[in-house]
């Protein structure tokens, strides 16, 4: 260990031993929001910290072993084997000390959107939204469906969904799902083709972390605000009071809705948040393109408008082209079975970032 790292390394171990007094102290918790970022950082240097105490016990017993060996050679077996397992946690440590994504603890927030392709993108788009709603449920995470419009076959046209975790671990829905934001294409005979030919159309993804009230302001007068009535199935009004929500924030033109409260105050609630977490996405990206030392990622820099991933339903094949990655097995990963897509893109990123610590 460089000496850099060793004070890297000392470095977080003082922060983590800090949080743990802050943690336990009655009054942090009265900020929930405060005491949420604290625990998520803590729970992020928990690992490090568990690594770091077994690499010094290990060394410390191959210390005795080998002194025991001098005059026991039973003892150098023993020796052997605990110097054989040094590297490995070694190895561990260095993955765990990489810089990791500050939202990989952070919920989640989906658009889904029909592209070209007509009543078969919005099929295929809503076959996408019940696909990451499935993943969700296998996960024992929480969803909140916050605007949606139907097609009138059922499909849908556009759908914002929320998606959030199970606690305060290192690794939230974020650090799953970031991924998976670009154009998605599906190659199937449409339930509208009478001739049985297989036609290719795409809808697009987009995913961001869920922003946290504190991180982004917003001022009011930037915002036009619009109320209309919810609708269903085919743009048809499903209530007779407007309390579906449309805000445009006008400086960079984005518009977001939300239609699936009771009231018009929640909606504009939710709407609100959907905001935050979209301007800070765009923040960071405008960041990430002007910053010369910005973290970059072969997976994360990919155009949204270039295809990311096929599913081919001829074949039962689908294939993610950003890593080579291609199983047959589609039927199973729209019924949320996503493990094995997206355990190769965080493979990939993984490998990456161990490329350029190299």
């Amino acid at each position: 260990m460089t000496r850099s790292v060793a004070e890297s390394v000392d470095a977080l171990l003082a922060e983590h031993a800090e949080l743990e007094g802050q943690l336990a102290d009655p009054d942090v918790h009265s900020d929930p929001v405060a005491a949420r970022r604290l625990g998520r950082r803590y729970a992020e240097l928990a690992p490090i910290a568990q690594t770091v105490k077994e690499l010094d016990g290990l060394r410390s017993d191959l210390t005795a072993a080998k002194e025991l060996a001098k005059e026991d050679d039973s003892f150098a077996e023993e020796a052997d084997e605990l110097a054989a397992r040094i590297p490995v946690l070694e190895a561990k440590l260095t993955e765990l000390l990489l810089p990791r994504d500050p939202h990989d603890s952070a919920d989640v927030v989906m658009e889904i959107k029909s592209g070209e392709g007509g009543e078969e993108s919005a099929l295929f788009a809503g076959d996408l939204l019940r696909m990451y709603l499935r993943f969700a449920e296998r996960q024992g995470w929480r969803t909140e469906l916050l605007d949606e419009v139907r097609s009138d076959l059922n499909g849908h046209k556009d759908a914002t969904v929320a998606i959030k975790g199970r606690g305060e671990g290192p690794d939230g829905v974020w650090a799953r799902l970031k991924f998976e934001g670009g154009v998605h294409r599906v190659q199937r005979v449409p339930v509208t083709e009478s001739q049985g030919r297989i036609h290719t159309s795409a809808a697009g993804v987009l995913v961001y972390p869920e922003a946290e009230d504190v991180e982004v302001e917003i001022d009011e007068k930037d915002l036009r605000v619009d109320v209309f009535r919810s609708s269903g199935k085919g743009g048809q009004s499903v209530n007779t009071t407007d309390s579906a929500v449309r805000i445009t924030h006008l400086p960079s033109g984005i518009v977001v809705s939300c239609q699936n409260e009771r009231s018009q105050l929640q909606n504009k609630a939710r709407a609100m948040q959907v905001l935050r977490s979209r301007l800070q996405a765009l923040a960071e990206e405008e960041a990430a393109r002007t910053a010369s030392d910005a973290r970059r990622s072969q997976i994360r820099t990919v155009d949204r408008s270039e295809r990311i991933r096929t599913y081919n339903f001829p074949e039962n094949r689908i294939s993610d082209h950003r890593v080579n990655y291609k199983a047959y097995n589609l039927d199973q990963v729209l019924d949320g079975e996503l493990d094995g897509v997206l355990g190769a893109l965080a493979e990939a990123d993984r490998a990456e970032r161990l490329g350029q610590q190299g």
